[in-house]
């Protein structure tokens, strides 16, 4: 009974990953979400610069270990040609504004606001999830490094950052 669990575990995965496409170079739509005063926010609205973008919920704990060095990169790339934008996923929008509140985030602090067109895209199933557009919008790594991650450096130095 095991393997055949298994072996349908498996099977079925498998046919998810092989219907999966990338949306690496594709900018077909870039997705508007609303900042903490309500307003909408168009990623459109970053273009000329790299965009980072860090899908995450107040309720996810690897989520939230990775906000210190998530702040140490932002930091150290403040004056360079890349903007981060944190998306949140969580259903309850004051849950969301109380973390920003009590980890101090700063910049695009941004939620999905039932934009589902964005988790679809992208087939975010687990957060959280790092995404690396470049200048013009396009997708550069759809599965990006996390900030504890060296590797992003070297992505972020391979993108002329």
């Amino acid at each position: 009974m095991k393997k055949l669990f298994t072996w349908s575990l498996l099977l079925i995965t498998y046919f998810i990953l092989s219907s999966y496409t990338s949306p690496k170079g594709d900018k077909d739509k870039l997705y508007v979400f609303e900042n903490l005063s309500g307003k909408k926010v168009d990623l459109k609205d970053f273009e000329g610069k790299l965009v980072y973008i860090d899908v995450w919920a107040s309720w996810c704990g690897p989520c939230l270990r990775e906000i210190p060095s998530l702040k140490e990169i932002e930091e150290e790339y403040k004056d360079k040609d890349i903007v981060f934008v944190s998306v949140s996923v969580d259903q309850s929008k004051d849950a969301w504004k109380g973390m920003v509140k009590k980890k101090e985030l700063h910049g695009n602090q941004l939620h999905l606001a039932n934009n589902f067109s964005f988790t679809e895209k992208f087939q975010i199933s687990s957060i959280p999830r790092f995404i690396l557009l470049d200048k013009k919008g396009n997708v550069i790594e759809d599965n990006a490094p996390r900030p504890s991650e060296a590797s992003l450096k070297t992505l972020l130095q391979e993108n002329g950052i």
